[in-house]
């Protein structure tokens, strides 16, 4: 069953940097666990997006199905698809923040968007989410938001990620490997292990 995009809101300006730097406090005060998911995206080639209810997760080809084992932006040595970036999440207020049109704009991609803390101080390298019946390790490649999310979100978005004090908030999200295979529910919500 798949679940309907989120809902779509009229062509908006790009966020500012008055107004990113006014939602910090919001962003920031984010739950630490246990937080709603707000969308599962799959994504089957590039720009492509649907939103299902649920997602298989797995250890051995991320989500099946999705580019990642084809077309990884992040390669081990030997060529193969580096685990660390199997599932990305993205905080719900920065996602609310900066995806205003969402008729004629992208989703981002990740492949959840959860209302959790998703700093440093919160989420150590290495640190477990349960995601359903799956199981995440937070990774140490830091996602600076690709020329992408400059293109659709606007400079100010992207530059508010890697400002001076930022970095360690991890305001982009997160990325993990799969620990341990599972399904995710757009009804289960992101715990910390």
């Amino acid at each position: 069953m798949t679940s309907a995009a989120p809902a779509a809101s009229p062509a908006a300006a790009p966020v500012t940097a008055e107004e990113l730097s006014a939602a910090l406090p919001h962003v920031l005060a984010a739950p630490k666990t246990d937080a709603p998911i707000a969308s599962l995206c799959w994504r089957a080639r590039f720009n492509a997006r649907s939103f299902p209810d649920r997602l298989l997760l797995t250890r051995g080809c991320g989500v099946p199905g999705e580019r990642w084992r084809k077309h990884p932006w992040l390669t081990l040595p030997d060529g193969s698809p580096d685990p660390r970036i199997q599932v990305s999440i993205l905080p719900t207020r920065v996602c609310d923040l900066v995806w205003r049109d969402r008729t004629g704009t992208p989703h981002p991609g990740d492949t959840i968007v959860a209302d959790l803390d998703m700093s440093e101080a919160n989420l150590p390298t290495g640190s477990l989410l349960q995601a359903g019946t799956a199981v995440l390790r937070v990774s140490d490649v830091f996602n600076d938001g690709c020329v992408k999310w400059k293109v659709r979100y606007g400079r100010a978005a992207k530059d508010w990620i890697v400002a001076e004090g930022h970095p360690p908030l991890r305001l982009r999200g997160v990325l993990c490997s799969i620990e341990q295979s599972g399904v995710v529910r757009l009804s289960d919500r992101l715990r910390k292990l």
